[in-house]
């Protein structure tokens, strides 16, 4: 028999296998994870979650797709986390640090204390990404924040107020915008799927089976 480990869910005590991730320990438990996160018909990043081991002091914070549970783990999800998202028109801003001043003004109240990076849920460099934008330097904003999934983490940990990821949106829109490279392949790519080329392969592909998916999907041509 697999190792069941106790966990704490909402205050409530369960029994479960050590190896599922604390979201399959809340499915495990009879909890319906029918809309929010990703993983479940939902967004990447709505299943933010902090946990305490017992005996710890330590408050922690992860994504409960991708954390296994521990023994005495007690665990309560994030449903959202407040954070500001400013109103702009992405065809009006332009990348110049006044705009970051002028819609995140919070930012430049950062203490450098490190709390955002250490608590983010990716690894990211958080503090790093929000210097980058104090600086008006996008594109290092944008790189450095690429993998973020908004879980609102970082914020929540935040002694200055800071909206990090709504920051790091902004960035990686302007980036986007007005300084990465144009790609004409991507405009062709824009064209033909407006244009409605990929509707009978789409439509085929719904006709097959999932074993006839699988075996697309593992055959399948990789660019080098």
């Amino acid at each position: 028999m697999e190792q069941m480990v106790t966990v704490y869910l909402f205050g409530k005590r369960y029994q479960v296998p050590e190896s599922l991730t604390i979201m399959e320990a809340m499915e495990y438990a009879g909890y319906q994870l029918v809309r929010g996160c990703g993983c479940r018909n939902g967004f990447c990043g709505a299943c933010a979650t902090i946990y305490r081991i017992a005996g710890d002091r330590e408050l922690k914070g992860c994504l409960a797709c991708s954390t296994k549970v521990e023994d005495n783990m007690y665990v309560a999800a994030l449903p959202f986390f407040p954070l500001v998202k400013e109103i702009y028109d992405i065809e009006k801003v332009k990348p110049t640090e006044q705009i970051m001043m002028q819609l995140y003004p919070e930012i430049y109240a950062c203490v450098g204390c490190s709390a955002c990076t250490k608590a983010c849920t990716q690894g990211l460099d958080v503090m790093q990404y929000i210097a980058y934008a104090q600086r008006g330097e996008y594109e290092k904003c944008a790189e450095e924040s690429f993998d973020c999934v908004m879980c609102g983490v970082c914020s929540s940990r935040c002694p200055a107020g800071i909206s990090h990821p709504q920051v790091a949106m902004l960035a990686r829109r302007l980036n986007g915008k007005y300084l990465a490279p144009h790609c004409d392949h991507l405009d062709e790519r824009i064209a033909e799927i407006r244009d409605g080329k990929f509707i009978p392969l789409i439509e085929s592909l719904m006709g097959k089976s999932i074993e006839e998916m699988q075996e697309l999907y593992n055959n399948r041509e990789i660019e080098k």
